[in-house]
């Protein structure tokens, strides 16, 4: 794929000075905006790129492909072509939910390409299992998809309120459900349940990049154990929990956000 096609499809941005190159990547539903936060606090100190998952912000959505994006290998595979459109040699590179297994399956097909990795509301997998607890059930999925497709926008706005957990500041969950209601339903629904019915703990032990798992100590979607699970099985990694409401730490608590990455990263 040519470079400018690529720069275009996922609408990628370079701002900020400072040798080194970090990647904020968004999680499902949001879009680069959501990391404004941490662009303003670390821009200072490092390059930043910043890109748009096919289907979200302003990315090219005529380039979804269902065949392409059943798997989060297909966000994985776009994510080292921006790396390579961007001439992105090494890079620290920090992903928000989906965007930590798609940062995980990147960095083992190209490990020379990350430096460190950050996971912020990392799962490997969401639903829970005989010895294993990811926090979804089968019923609470296929309510998912249900509310999706009865009311897509009305799920939109309850589900931000939710995954945000910030009743004391709502314009959090205003700013999350905006940028979620922006993707077009049939957009939306197949990537929520690719990314709540994957199983990536197996590729966990092949990751040999340098990683710090970050968990939210209210985060309603991903449990402690998860992150703990993530840290024991990934073999170069460390585990920071730090008190944040909701799923979305950098929106929630966005200093100590900020600070995470700036001590993992230097």
């Amino acid at each position: 794929m040519a470079v400018n096609d690529v720069m275009i499809r996922n609408h990628v941005q370079l701002t900020g000075t400072g040798e080194k190159l970090v990647v904020l990547a968004h999680g499902f539903g949001g879009n680069q905006t959501s990391w404004w936060r941490q662009v303003e606090a670390l821009s200072p100190y490092y390059k930043i790129l910043l890109f748009d998952h096919v289907g979200h912000g302003r990315s090219d959505w005529s380039a979804y492909s269902p065949r392409r994006y059943a798997t989060l290998r297909g966000y994985a595979t776009d994510l080292l072509e921006v790396l390579s459109a961007a001439k992105a040699e090494r890079v620290y590179y920090v992903g928000h939910s989906m965007s930590a297994m798609i940062g995980l399956l990147a960095a083992i097909d190209q490990p020379e390409r990350f430096e460190k990795l950050i996971f912020f509301g990392a799962s490997p997998r969401y639903m829970d299992e005989e010895h294993y607890k990811g926090g979804f059930n089968a019923e609470a999925a296929d309510a998912t998809y249900d509310a999706m497709s009865t009311n897509y926008h009305a799920w939109a706005a309850g589900y931000a309120g939710a995954m945000m957990a910030t009743p004391d500041r709502p314009h959090l969950a205003m700013e999350f459900a905006e940028t979620l209601s922006s993707i077009r339903p049939d957009i939306a629904q197949p990537i929520i349940r690719m990314i709540l019915e994957s199983d990536h703990r197996e590729d966990l032990p092949r990751l040999r990049v340098p990683t710090l798992i970050v968990q939210s100590t209210g985060d309603l979607v991903v449990p402690m154990s998860v992150g703990e699970y993530m840290a024991k099985k990934i073999p170069c990694a460390e585990y920071l929990a730090i008190e944040a409401s909701g799923h979305f730490p950098h929106a929630s608590a966005p200093e100590a956000t900020s600070q995470a990455i700036r001590s993992f990263f230097g």
